[in-house]
């Protein structure tokens, strides 16, 4: 019976992983659909407005019980964990691919190493250097790969990859600020309150400050494209977290957090059948970046 009920655990884990992978792969797709109608600013704000609005009935019982600075800190969640890399992802893939911008967001793990090490006392070891330094040389080959010259030099680097650095910087703050400051709260609710409270924030920005309603009523297929954001803010961002946070209590986080190594893949998928381009001196970086975040993080 206890083998059975291993094999069931085990194969619950895999699925989860699966459904992961194919929803945070396919993420920067749906942000590529997105901007084809609305700008990077209507697409972050729209996307925290979907996943705020979706999370809202969870947050709000909750929020009775906080106090201010565990507002505040969660308030900074939400900014650093969610609002800001909104924004910064769109902005990328406006010259960045969605297959590229997939890959660089790989690095999340060592940027969870790396601003660990320097703002949170944690120790770096020699196996997250090496797993930093390897990446890094990937992310270096893909800055300056160049069609018809191969990797170029540092003048021909794309300065949009590093919105997606910036990013996963944010990421990595992020999970150190709930890892440190958070031992009380589960990760659910601290990113469903986190979003409700940067909610605000997005709808003033939104409906202020962009042509988001105007484009909805008269600019064709923006209703599709407000679709696809709002699939990516719901399913890519809400439902995505309860699911991760589930597969670690069925398996374990070190298992979990192997979706890192899917995630590119199926951005590169989506990519290619998308028609998008990758050069050798690409698949040289790509590979370079999952190798790094694959020694930095290994077991």
């Amino acid at each position: 019976m206890s083998r059975d009920i291993q094999s069931e655990s085990a194969l619950k884990a895999w699925g989860f992983l699966v459904i992961l992978a194919l929803i945070w792969g396919s993420s920067f797709i749906l942000i590529k659909r997105g901007l084809e109608v609305f700008s990077p600013g209507e697409v972050g704000a729209f996307r925290i407005v979907a996943a705020g609005l979706f999370l809202l009935p969870l947050s709000l019982p909750k929020l009775k019980n906080l106090n201010k600075k565990q507002i505040k800190n969660l308030i900074t969640v939400g900014m650093v964990g969610s609002f800001i890399p909104a924004f910064l992802f769109a902005k990328a893939q406006t010259q960045l691919s969605s297959a590229l911008t997939g890959v660089f967001n790989a690095m999340t793990p060592l940027f969870v190493v790396l601003i660990g090490a320097l703002f949170f006392n944690s120790k770096i070891t020699k196996k997250n250097a090496l797993g930093l330094f390897i990446a890094f040389i990937g992310v270096v080959i893909l800055l300056t790969v160049k069609e018809g010259v191969g990797i170029g030099s540092f003048t021909d680097i794309n300065a949009y990859a590093f919105f997606v650095l910036l990013a996963c910087a944010c990421y990595g703050l992020n999970l150190n600020i709930i890892k440190f400051r958070f031992v009380e709260l589960k990760p659910v609710a601290i990113t469903a309150i986190s979003l409700t409270l940067v909610l605000p924030l997005a709808l003033i920005y939104l409906f202020s400050y962009t042509q988001f309603s105007f484009k909805i009523l008269h600019v064709e297929g923006a209703v599709m494209a407000a679709g696809y954001i709002a699939i990516l803010g719901v399913v890519g961002t809400a439902l995505a977290l309860i699911l991760f946070n589930v597969m670690v209590k069925v398996a374990t986080p070190v298992f979990a957090s192997s979706v890192t190594y899917l995630i590119p893949i199926v951005a590169i998928m989506w990519g290619l059948f998308d028609g998008e381009q990758l050069l050798a001196g690409h698949y040289l970086g790509i590979a370079a970046v999952i190798f790094g975040v694959w020694v930095g993080n290994r077991r």
